[in-house]
């Protein structure tokens, strides 16, 4: 065990090491004036202005056009595959269900796939599609953030800044620079990259065997940065060509916690209080350690049921101990636990062991975290939905002591908690509603691998994970249905859109406002009380809005397993 603590600190150690170095460079990204001969020549060819101020009504219809649009394209090439050249293995196009489950999935950043990818999708769609929206997706999540801390640290401001403009800078000085860097690495370190659709190879055994290969460096590398998830092959990031070593295991780690964290610097840098972005980062890490403490605990203690039958997991030492169904032995319960926490964290959806196999409350921590969706929190959404619970906040603390709220210096008022609680809501209200709707669905029996409460773990998982835009799944339930592919596809357009459109609503009505003199009653938010209050609201809202769900699937089967009670 004191290895694998050590292997947690070192790793959490680097990440926050990693905060002083992306923080201050996306900081110039959002601040610096002038645009390089790249920018400019991207801003004629698409015809806009980057000097254009933009409310944020026009920003987030920008913002809300250009997705969309970005979405038919993808679809129609998903729709024509087969008739597309360069695919000699010549897969078939995509159902119209599962096309717009696919770049619904993609351009939302959530990545979830009801197909498999090396099956299902050729070279071309791999790049043109999946890993081009990859690239937008965590570009438009990472603008949208500079947008957002930018309206907040204004005062008597109309506008939030240039989508245009935080768009093609996070894609040409943050997002292709890094992962050109990494998809090296990663070449270096096993990962094939190649326009080759297959190779034919003869086996230690003297048999020959046909592997499918293709541009998986380059996929590999957006998928981890952008926290998009998904995978090249059906096996994700388990499989040896997506994760051959135990160091690119450790890369795609650091890459999924790269943006999430440093953009807490960003917001006390773009506000000016340094103090208040470490308090975010603070409580991001605070949940987090909580979660990977449950999830590490829980797979290391393993499965009570197996004792009796004569199976001593505590000798399996060479292996770590514990429960090890559905892990890599590569990794281990150490470095599977800190990805399993790291991915749902970060809302990435990219695994190295499947969910499914986890004990029933290691597999609650993914879905926990996916329904709080504010443990670090994908590329730019992560922070916003901090800043969301934030001022939920300062307006209950006000409310108890009787004192208008105020945030960062601005009365919070009744137009920006109707946005507040709107985009809290659009979350509770896709995850839970879906949900209940599919369990009502005689059809949803057959996709289930399991019966029980395992099998509605397996429907919640699957809405939390669409909703959350996290991607990742209990192994075995077949979503590729009309109707999964419909519901889910449409869960992860609210979960996108239906919170991300409210927050920049709030960031341009505190753009307006003027800020106030700091009173004896005014609730300092960049302190550790703040903090703590943070993450106290965090955990009793979801609590009280989730847990009722958690309680009929991971905790009632937690509790039968503690029984020796199988189903």
């Amino acid at each position: 065990m004191g290895y694998d603590l050590n292997q947690f600190i070192v790793v959490l150690a680097i990440m926050t090491g990693l905060v002083f170095v992306t923080g201050p460079w996306l900081t110039r990204i959002f601040t610096a004036p002038g645009h390089n001969i790249i920018e400019r020549g991207t801003y004629r060819l698409l015809g806009v202005d980057p000097a254009e101020p933009m409310s944020w009504k026009r920003y987030g219809a920008v913002l809300l056009l250009s997705n969309a649009a970005m979405m038919l394209l993808g679809y129609l090439i998903l729709r024509i595959q087969q008739l597309l050249p360069g695919d000699s293995l010549g897969r078939s196009s995509q159902t119209p269900d599962l096309a717009f489950n696919t770049v619904a999935s993609f351009i939302t950043n959530t990545n979830w796939q009801a197909y498999s990818g090396e099956t299902s999708l050729s070279n071309l769609s791999q790049m043109a599609v999946i890993t081009f929206l990859m690239t937008v997706s965590a570009a438009t999540g990472v603008a949208a953030a500079g947008g957002f801390i930018r309206g907040l640290s204004r005062k008597s401001a109309g506008d939030i800044g240039n989508y245009w403009v935080d768009f093609t800078r996070v894609t040409y000085r943050l997002l292709l620079p890094v992962c050109f860097v990494l998809a090296l690495i990663y070449v270096w370190q096993g990962m094939p990259q190649t326009l080759t659709a297959d190779t034919v190879v003869t086996t230690l055994e003297g048999a020959r065997q046909q592997l499918i290969i293709g541009p998986v460096a380059s996929l590999e590398t957006i998928k981890h940065i952008g926290t998009n998830g998904g995978g090249f092959f059906g096996m994700n990031a388990a499989h040896p060509f997506e994760n051959p070593t135990p160091l690119t295991n450790t890369l795609h780690i650091l890459s999924m916690l790269l943006i999430p964290s440093a953009l807490t610097y960003v917001f006390g840098s773009m506000i000016a209080n340094r103090k208040q972005g470490w308090s975010f980062f603070a409580a991001f890490f605070v949940m987090f350690l909580g979660f990977l403490a449950l999830v590490y605990g829980a797979e290391h203690a393993g499965n009570p049921m197996l004792s009796p039958l004569g199976i001593d997991q505590a000798q399996t030492a060479t292996l770590g101990g514990g429960n090890m169904e559905g892990k890599e032995l590569r990794f281990g319960i150490a470095q599977t636990s800190l990805f399993v926490t790291t991915t749902t964290a970060a809302t990435t959806g990219s695994v190295d062991s499947m969910h499914a196999s986890l004990t029933p409350l290691g597999g609650l921590v993914p879905i926990a975290q996916m329904m709080l969706n504010n443990v670090f929190g994908g590329d730019g959404v992560g922070l916003i939905n901090l800043v969301t619970y934030a001022i939920l906040t300062v307006f209950l603390v006000g409310m108890m002591i009787g004192r208008t709220p105020e945030f960062l210096g601005k009365k919070v008022e009744a137009r920006e908690m109707k946005f507040v609680m709107l985009a809290v809501l659009a979350h509770a209200f896709s995850i839970l509603g879906f949900t209940a709707l599919a369990c009502v669905m005689p059809s949803t029996v057959d996709s289930l691998a399991n019966m029980g409460p395992h099998g509605f773990s397996e429907v919640l998982y699957a809405y939390t994970s669409g909703t959350a835009n996290n991607g990742s799944a209990f192994a075995g339930f077949n979503a590729n249905t009309p109707f999964f592919n419909t519901t889910i596809g449409l869960a992860m357009l609210v979960g996108r859109y239906l919170t991300l459109l409210p927050m920049l609503a709030v960031a341009g009505v505190m753009a307006a406002k003027t800020t106030v003199p700091a009173g004896p009653g005014t609730l300092s938010t960049a302190t550790p009380l703040f903090t703590g209050l943070l993450v106290f609201v965090v955990l009793v809202v979801g609590g009280l809005t989730f847990l009722p769900a958690l309680a009929l699937g991971p905790i009632v089967e937690h509790l039968l397993m503690l029984s020796g009670t199988t189903f």
